[in-house]
């Protein structure tokens, strides 16, 4: 009878709590599906990724492929700690979020107010403006780099404090545009550490972290420090071989937190089933930021707020060294998708949205996108305004030039060494054929004309170029010599070498400059792509501005 008893109690705990687990376990065709995804890393030579599903209350899938370190052959698992990059960036807005629920700071108030060695740039920049990209404030990696610090140099939060306290100038006017920059999070760590008394890694441990049962998550603000388990990160050198790809950070807010799959389940449950904080706290998290003018960004705490296939999404990525991160949750269906990798040519992101279609279903009564504007023919017209406007152009958020030109009567973008055709929408207004949500709109009415690029729901402005200039060595040698910029305290040189202008600095290999008209120095250092001659009223040259990516207005003096 005993027996009998244990038996029907056995099978009364599989019923109730065991085929919980089974029932939302993920079913074995789309389990094949996600694994056929990572197919090409699953082996024991190559680096590879990380995989977690999480629905309801739930991990209900979770997959490791390829290698957690080749030096080793020690292979991922699912309990493999990772370096999350700027996936980071969402748990240091949620420990700002919970200390002004705490009423101890203003999400409004200038950052000046808490930390006092911050310059005064003549604007106020608020909390919310750090939280949401909008700050103008100059981005830190890039600021490094045009100092002369490499990336895989040893960096500490000392050391860019240092360089954000000897900025004398603002990509723009705060509110006015969005632009990613990771200073903005490494000074938000800075404002929980003056407001809390703590560091960010202790008070996100006691605030965070051990309320969810994260065990194995943590800022990690000392690159000295062994954390066992942990991946290494890798780029790719050829079809059989890899390089180490090294990271030396000491510094936290924008990146550096380790966590593994189960532990960031935790965190992704909590978008819906909240344990820490609430849901006032999750909506200020995921709240859509807004420019001084009232256009609504999909961006909002160190996390963006979108919809795909209907539904609510909050996503982010991150992206350091070799290390590729992505984390997905959709609220309304209670799931999310975890994608961490240690290999750079994986696309975590891109993975994770195409694990969403394996499991998430189009929400019923949205509206198809339509293919007949794609088609429209392009007036005689317009073909005479836009062979006007062929040439190249150079974007500065996007750090790159590109280039539009006619061809067969049609408009093509070209991006890299791709040729992208452009179907016109209405006039002076045209979508990529194969992707329409990249849309190409000619500004006519402003007081400069410009082209802006729209991806999605992110706006670059590009600038027409002037031809390239072909200058004998004598018209060269005005632009050779010696810049100086006080903030970095760094200096380069323009030098004239077998008829060709190089940029030069001690730190690094030399690089060619390309003029484009009499005012444009284009190059390849990824720091400072885009160089703007400074001249005075009688023309001659006083300098250059650094103008690129998340630097811009940087000013070097000519000696």
């Amino acid at each position: 009878m005993l027996r009998v008893r244990l038996f029907f109690l056995f099978f009364y705990l599989i019923l109730t709590s065991g085929t919980k687990l089974w029932a939302q376990a993920l079913p074995e065709p789309v389990v094949k599906k996600i694994n056929s995804l990572f197919n090409s890393w699953d082996k024991n030579q190559s680096p590879g990724c990380v995989v977690g599903v999480v629905r309801n209350d739930s991990l209900v899938f979770s997959k490791a492929y390829g290698m957690a370190n080749l030096e080793y052959a020690i292979p991922n698992s699912t309990q493999t700690v990772y370096h999350l990059a700027s996936v980071s960036k969402q748990f240091t807005a949620y420990a700002i979020i919970l200390l002004a629920q705490q009423g101890k700071l203003d999400l409004d108030a200038d950052i000046r107010k808490y930390l006092a060695w911050f310059p005064n740039l003549k604007q106020k920049i608020t909390i919310r403006n750090l939280l949401n990209h909008t700050s103008g404030i100059r981005d830190q990696w890039q600021l490094l780099g045009i100092s002369g610090t490499r990336i895989d140099d040893v960096i500490t939060q000392e050391h860019i404090i240092k360089i954000l306290s000897k900025q004398q100038g603002l990509n723009f006017i705060p509110g006015d545009k969005f632009m990613y920059s990771n200073s903005g999070y490494t000074l938000l760590a800075e404002i929980v550490k003056a407001v809390s008394g703590r560091p960010l890694r202790e008070f996100t441990d006691s605030a965070i972290f051990k309320p969810l049962r994260m065990a194995h998550t943590h800022f990690h603000d000392d690159y000295t420090e062994i954390e066992s388990n942990r991946a290494y990160s890798y780029d790719r050198k050829d079809n059989t071989r890899f390089s180490n790809s090294i990271l030396s950070y000491s510094t936290v807010g924008a990146t550096s937190l380790l966590s593994n799959i189960p532990d960031l389940a935790n965190w992704v449950m909590n978008f819906y089933d909240t344990k820490v904080g609430d849901q006032r706290s999750i909506l200020q998290l995921t709240q859509k930021a807004k420019l001084n003018d009232g256009t609504e960004l999909d961006y909002a705490s160190g996390i963006l707020s979108e919809n795909y296939k209907g539904w609510k999404q909050f996503t982010h990525n991150g992206a350091d060294a070799g290390f590729r991160t992505s984390i997905t949750v959709f609220p309304e269906l209670k799931t999310g998708i975890i994608v961490l990798s240690n290999l750079s040519e994986i696309n975590a992101q891109d993975k994770a949205n195409q694990i969403a279609d394996v499991l998430i279903s189009e929400k019923a009564g949205i509206a198809k996108p339509t293919e007949k504007t794609r088609n429209a023919k392009i007036p005689d017209t317009e073909l005479l305004f836009l062979k006007a406007q062929s040439g190249d152009y150079f974007s500065d958020e996007m750090n790159m030039v590109t280039s539009l030109a006619l061809k067969n009567d049609s408009l093509y973008l070209r991006i890299g060494t791709n040729d992208n055709l452009m179907a016109r929408e209405t006039e002076h207004t045209y979508a990529m054929f194969y992707a329409p949500s990249i849309k190409l709109i000619f500004n006519q009415k402003a007081n400069i004309p410009y082209v802006t690029l729209n991806i999605s729901n992110d706006t670059f402005h590009l600038t027409k170029l002037p031809g390239k200039l072909i200058a004998d060595d004598k018209k060269m040698l005005e632009y050779t010599g010696t810049y100086y910029n006080r903030e970095l305290d760094c200096t380069y040189n323009i030098i004239l070498k077998d008829h060709q202008l190089y940029l030069t600095n001690s730190k690094y290999n030399d690089t060619r400059l390309t003029l484009f008209g009499p005012d444009h120095l284009l190059n390849d250092a990824w720091y400072m792509k885009h160089l703007v001659v400074m001249r005075n009223k009688s023309n001659k040259i006083t300098g250059f501005e650094v103008n690129s990516w998340r630097v811009m207005h940087l000013k070097f003096v000519k000696n």
